[in-house]
């Protein structure tokens, strides 16, 4: 990774453990845990990503939008979640590291009303496959995909998703965690 990304990464973990002290963003408080669970697992879905528009919903304290914002300056992203103080964090960090391609908004993915679509809309640990697609799938756009990041294969969830969608799982590599610990299902309209 270049050594401007590596600087911003650093920032963003910086102001994340700050923030933590008073606002509880994330259960993660050791750094080293932090660059796995949120860095390097965000960042193993930079391959999935389509197209220059990407939605994340319900980001929380930014994950996977951030640091993946950090490594695609060509792509826009948005990223959605229903906290306030989530999203006033993610706001901070995008003015405080120069991400002139993030834009952040208290939104549930239901009320979201940008007035176009997505070519990536991406989810990490939210909610099971039927239950974002309900939420969320109206996001995405022709020829786009719908992202949603999980940890253990989800069987039973993908045998719950509708017809209208077709599921492709791929085993993401996080470095730091166990094989077979995340996995990624990539959904298209049929």
């Amino acid at each position: 990774m270049a050594k401007q990304e590596n600087a911003k990464f650093a920032a963003l973990l910086d102001e994340l453990e700050r923030w933590n002290r008073k606002v509880n963003l994330t259960a993660i408080r050791d750094r080293d845990e932090m660059v796995t669970a949120h860095i390097e697992d965000s960042l193993s879905a930079r391959p999935l990503l389509r197209g220059a528009r990407i939605l994340d919903v319900g980001t929380g304290a930014g994950f996977p939008g951030l640091p993946l914002a950090i490594v695609e300056p060509g792509r826009e992203f948005h990223l959605i979640d229903s906290n306030n103080k989530k999203i006033q964090f993610v706001q901070h960090v995008a003015g405080l590291l120069g991400l002139d391609n993030v834009t952040a908004a208290k939104a549930r993915a239901e009320d979201y009303a940008p007035g176009y679509r997505f070519d990536t809309v991406i989810a990490r640990a939210l909610a099971s496959l039927p239950k974002l697609l309900e939420m969320a799938g109206h996001h995405v756009g022709e020829g786009g995909v719908f992202v949603a990041l999980k940890g253990r294969y989800p069987e039973e969830e993908l045998e719950q998703v509708p017809d209208t969608w077709r599921c492709n799982v791929r085993e993401l590599t996080v470095p730091g965690l166990e094989a077979g610990s995340r996995h990624a299902v990539l959904i298209e309209r049929t």
